[in-house]
């Protein structure tokens, strides 16, 4: 939805109402959208980043193991 600067100025607490629903609301000045009011994301609406894989990946008890590939280098591990 479009709507002229001001007029939101009037009905602001109305618009404001109408993002936290979910519409996206267009501020106008002179026809030309100048900002947008939509409700924030929300926590749990969509999975974060953090610890969305839980329980999806499997880590091998050898991974850090070297393999006999590597017998021919002296390397430690620390």
């Amino acid at each position: 939805m479009n709507i002229p600067m001001a007029k939101a100025k009037a009905q602001l607490s109305e618009l404001v109402k109408r993002a936290q629903a979910g519409e996206e609301i267009n501020l106008t000045r002179h026809g030309e959208v100048v900002a947008t009011l939509n409700a924030p994301a929300r926590p749990g609406g969509s999975k974060g980043l953090l610890g969305a894989l839980k329980g999806q990946i499997r880590i091998a008890d050898d991974f850090d193991e070297l393999g006999p590939e590597f017998s021919t280098y002296d390397v430690a591990l620390v």
